[in-house]
This record gives C-alpha cells, sequence and structure tokens, in this order.
C-alpha cells in the first residue's frame, strides 16, 4: 500500500510539473507573437477596432479556444486569440507615444512593471505552494464589477473613476496569478491551453493598467 501511495504521489507530481512547463513555454511563446503582433500593428499604424469589435473577437477566440482545447486546434486557437490582442494593443501603445514625450519610458515601466509583479507573484505561489483557491469567488465578482466600472467610466468619461478602475484591475490582476498558479499546483486546472490563457490575460490587463495608471501620474504632455 505504502508503495502504491508513493506512486501515485509521485505521478500527481510529475503530471503537476508537466502541466507547469507546458504552460509557461505555451505562455512564452504566446507573449512573444502577441509582442510581434503588436509591433505590426504600431508599424503600420493600424487604428484601434473599437470596444466592440475587441470585445466580440475576444470572447468569440475565447469561445473556440475553450471548445478545442483539448485538441491541436485549440493552440491555433490560443495563437489566434493572443495575436488579435496584441493587434489592439498595437494601436494603444502608439497612442501613449504620441500623447506623452516620454511615452517610450511610460511603456518600458510599464512592462517592466507587469513582468516584476508577475515573476514575484508566480515564484511566491510555486514556492509556498499555498492554496489561493478560496480567492475564486471574489475575483471572478470583482472582475465583473471591474469591468462595468470600467464601461460607466467609457460612456460618462469620468477619469476618476477610469484610474479607480485601472488601479481595481492591478489588484485583480495580482489575485488572478496567485489563483491560477496555485489552481495549477493544487490540481484545480489539468489543461495546459486554459492555465496559458488565463495568465495571458491576466498579464495583458496588468499590463494595460499599469500603463494607464503611469500615463496619468507620470505622462508628460
Amino acid at each position: 500500500m505504502k508503495n502504491i501511495t508513493l506512486s501515485a504521489n509521485e505521478a500527481s507530481i510529475l503530471a503537476g510539473n508537466k502541466l507547469l512547463k507546458n504552460t509557461y513555454l505555451l505562455l512564452s511563446m504566446t507573449l512573444l507573437f502577441s509582442a510581434v503582433t503588436a509591433g505590426a500593428a504600431m508599424t503600420l499604424d493600424l487604428p484601434h477596432p473599437g470596444f466592440m469589435i475587441t470585445l466580440v473577437g475576444y470572447f468569440g477566440l475565447l469561445f473556440l479556444t475553450t471548445k478545442f482545447r483539448n485538441s491541436a486546434w485549440g493552440l491555433v486557437f490560443v495563437f489566434a486569440l493572443t495575436g488579435f490582442m496584441g493587434m489592439t494593443l498595437g494601436p494603444i501603445l502608439n497612442l501613449y507615444i504620441k500623447a506623452f514625450s516620454n511615452g517610450h519610458e511610460l511603456i518600458l515601466m510599464a512592462l517592466g512593471g507587469t513582468g516584476v509583479i508577475f515573476l514575484g507573484l508566480s515564484g511566491y505561489a510555486l514556492t509556498t505552494k499555498k492554496d489561493f483557491s478560496f480567492m475564486g469567488g471574489f475575483l471572478m465578482v470583482g472582475i465583473l464589477v471591474a469591468f462595468l466600472a470600467g464601461i460607466g467610466a467609457m460612456v460618462f468619461a469620468i477619469p476618476a473613476l477610469s484610474l479607480a478602475v485601472s488601479a481595481m484591475f492591478v489588484l485583480l490582476m495580482s489575485g488572478m496569478i496567485l489563483w491560477q498558479t496555485s489552481d495549477m499546483i493544487h490540481g484545480g486546472e489539468t489543461n495546459y491551453i486554459m492555465a496559458t490563457i488565463s495568465l495571458y490575460v491576466s498579464i495583458f490587463n496588468l499590463f494595460t493598467s499599469l500603463l494607464q495608471i503611469l500615463g496619468v501620474i507620470g505622462g508628460d504632455d
């Protein structure tokens, strides 16, 4: 019985390690691909597709990625989704470069801050192996509230609310990184494609939120 238990534990550990390896490998590839598409959009000076097209494109590709997550098509759609998000990011970055004389510095600061937060929180969850599953419900509600507040800030053009929403998203996305990493460690998530999407979206929103905050407090017109 002891040998059987040890074998089961070893199998669980190996499966967990494989999941983490595949997730971080795919995440790095999608982030690179997203950076390429963002750079292409910046070079071509493409206009932003708009809120509705972005929303439809994101949820449509997310649905397809989720539906085909257990097949090779899942990889196709995960790259389509992250590439699309990169295309929507390019015009935003161009806007900051044109609007602020220190636009390049703001982008690099947001990028550096995102990297530090992601690596720090992921490293903490992986090292301590704490279970953050209790955060799931709170994070889902918080993201919904922040999303609705963001729409309100956009519709009614309330800069203070928009800044507050960005701050909320920084906290919520940081929590999502902890939660998703913990979920992989403790067997709550077993599909590396879905884990990759969750982490990618958290990183994307974390970066754009930090960029917006830096633009308000550190932008040099």
